[in-house]
Formats: C-alpha cells, sequence, structure tokens
C-alpha cells in the first residue's frame, strides 16, 4: 500500500507507524506542512494518515497551509480512501465532515483511560481489544458528532468524544497510539508550558514513569492496523 502522512510540526512525526509499514513492505510518504510543501492528489497514495500538533483547526491566518490541507484530506474521503486522524488529525478530519471543534472543558495530557462503545465499534476492526485501557493523551480541543453516519466509538472521563469512524474507511482518535518515547520525551520538551495543573493532566515525571504502557498501546495500534489493511486489501 501507498501510505501518505501530513506532519504539522517537525517534533510530531508517525513515530511507530514508520515501523510498522516498513516492517509490512508499504510504501511510505510524508507532506511537512510546516515546510509549506504540497499536498498529494489522491490518486497518489491509498492511505492518508493527518498527524497531531499544536495549533488549531481554525487558525488558519497564522497556519495558511490548514485550508489545502483540509481540502486534501476532504478529497480522499470523497475518493473513499483510508483516512486515519490522530489528536489533530481527528479534529481536522471531524471539521471537514461538518462537525464542530471547540476547546474541551479540561485538558487531557498524559496516560489516561478510555472506553470503547462496543455496541457501537465494528469487530473487524476491535473484536478482543479491552473495553476500557489506558492511551496517551495530549490534547485541549474536542469535536461534535457528526451526524448520524459517524459514529463515536471511545470515550474517556474528560472528554466524551474520543475516536469516530466513518464509513468503515475513515476514522479520528483524538488520543495517541502510535506514540514512542522519543516522540512523547519531544512533546514534554517543545510543550512543556501546556503542563498546566488540572484534574486529567499528569507531571512531565509521572509521564516518563509510565512509558512502560506503550508496550500495550503500540500492540493495540498495530492489531488495529493490520486489521485495516486486511480489509482494505479486501475491498478491492
Amino acid at each position: 500500500m501507498r501510505i501518505h502522512y501530513l506532519q504539522h510540526v517537525p517534533f510530531e512525526n508517525p513515530a511507530m507507524l514508520v515501523t510498522w509499514a516498513y516492517e509490512r513492505g508499504h510504501r511510505l510518504s510524508g507532506t511537512h506542512l510546516y515546510n509549506f510543501e504540497a499536498v498529494p492528489e489522491p490518486d497518489q497514495f491509498d492511505w492518508l494518515v493527518i498527524m497531531g500538533g499544536p495549533m488549531n483547526i481554525y487558525e488558519e491566518e497564522q497556519y495558511p497551509w490548514l485550508g489545502y490541507e483540509k481540502d486534501c484530506i476532504r478529497k480522499a474521503i470523497e475518493q473513499e480512501k483510508v483516512v486515519l486522524g490522530i489528536c489533530l488529525g481527528a479534529q481536522l478530519i471531524a471539521d471537514v465532515l461538518g462537525g464542530k471543534v471547540t476547546k474541551n472543558p479540561v485538558a487531557e495530557i498524559g496516560w489516561l483511560p478510555v472506553t470503547l462503545h462496543k455496541e457501537k465499534i465494528q469487530e473487524k476492526f476491535f473484536d478482543g481489544f479491552p473495553e476500557s485501557f489506558p492511551v496517551f493523551q495530549w490534547h485541549n480541543d474536542t469535536f461534535s458528532m457528526l451526524g448520524e453516519e459517524a459514529v463515536c466509538i471511545a470515550s474517556s472521563e474528560g472528554c466524551p468524544h474520543q475516536a469516530f469512524m466513518y464509513r468503515d474507511r475513515v476514522f479520528g482518535f483524538q488520543f495517541h497510539l502510535e506514540s514512542t518515547a522519543a516522540s512523547i520525551n519531544s512533546l514534554l520538551y517543545h510543550c512543556a508550558d501546556e503542563l498546566r495543573p488540572g484534574p486529567y493532566v499528569q507531571t512531565a515525571q509521572a509521564i516518563r514513569e509510565n512509558m512502560g504502557i506503550l508496550a500495550v498501546v503500540n500492540s493495540l495500534m498495530t492489531e488495529f492496523l493490520d486489521r485495516l489493511a486486511a480489509y482494505t486489501a479486501s475491498e478491492r
């Protein structure tokens, strides 16, 4: 498969997605939007992955590439490509699908549990996943629901809309399953000013002390990606 990612800042890269793609023989390419690189047309990729970033989806005046990034996402969805958005990426997809992105009442930063809505998830993607499991969070915004065809598939105490699925090919995860120790340490360095006390904000020390959770988190991401790849291959 040809997998293309959209990256918003130098310090939030695809992390373990790179290893997953190369180990399975997929072609991986990327657009570094902070360098004002051009986005590809949908016929140049099979999957589009949109990474996270500290900016907000409505800051087009400060980040003008957000406009043509949204056009790229819209075209990919219209042409039935697989689209996966992570954190900011999920919010961008939500915006493109007609949802509303706003400040969440509370920030979520650190290792926090999410709960899958078992009655709503597709078994072919999430069968055997625990009902509740810890993930790495780093976000201040959230999205509303996106109409009848988009299904909210996960929530947390601090944020009711943690993940959604649209037409079996478009997924938005507010949380990070792709993180590595290196990518988390990079966030802790570049976004340290966001670690303000709150009910769902952990300290840098607590985050580093619980890096062992990554083994579970990455295994869930690997399982999801493998199932999504198998499903899309069978659809060709």
